[in-house]
């Protein structure tokens, strides 16, 4: 989940288009444009993966990951959602089967396209140093210079997440990633 436009590129709430461009480029596809989001996909372990961005800006995902599941006729079981969080602290991951919005106005716009809060997601930690009343700001900030020192690493290890995901399942991959405080 993101914001499209190069304005967001490096901002907190991008952390989940971080993650999905860092598995792009080591997977050496490109996005295209197509109904409601950017598209590429790639074959792993003979099964396909299909990654989208939507275009609908985050707090209208829910529409392109509803298009989207059912156009390529993938069960909401099957799928990943990558998103930023601010209840973990930066550079912390977890894998979630299911789970509330946490007041993810992102994460809200997919449960009420779907129907249901039980759709799989990769909760990427992006800290809450923030002043009261200063969410907005600060999820729409560019990351610090010293977050972006580790960020590379921290996508490295997202990447790993999503093909561990990919290949063994949600409960092999939570069971292997979950157990690690933060992921540096």
């Amino acid at each position: 989940m993101g914001n499209i436009g190069m304005e967001y590129a490096y901002t907190r709430h991008n952390a989940g288009f971080l993650v999905i461009d860092y598995l792009a480029i080591q997977q050496n596809v490109r996005f295209h444009i197509d109904r409601w989001a950017y598209v590429a996909s790639f074959d792993y372990n003979n099964r396909k993966v299909y990654m989208i961005k939507p275009t609908t800006y985050m707090n209208d995902s829910g529409k392109a990951v509803r298009h989207w599941l059912n156009a390529l006729k993938v069960p909401i079981a099957q799928s990943l959602t990558v998103v930023d969080d601010i209840t973990l602290p930066f550079g912390t991951m977890r894998l979630r089967a299911k789970g509330s919005d946490i007041g993810h106005n992102g994460l809200k716009s997919i449960a009420s396209s779907l129907g249901v809060d039980a759709y799989p997601r990769l909760r990427v930690g992006i800290g809450d140093h923030f002043p009261k009343g200063r969410l907005a700001d600060f999820v729409l900030e560019n990351f610090l210079p010293e977050e972006l020192e580790v960020l590379s690493c921290l996508l490295g290890n997202a990447r790993d997440i999503l093909l561990t995901w990919c290949n063994a399942g949600m409960v092999h991959a939570m069971n292997q990633y979950n157990k690690t405080k933060t992921l540096q």
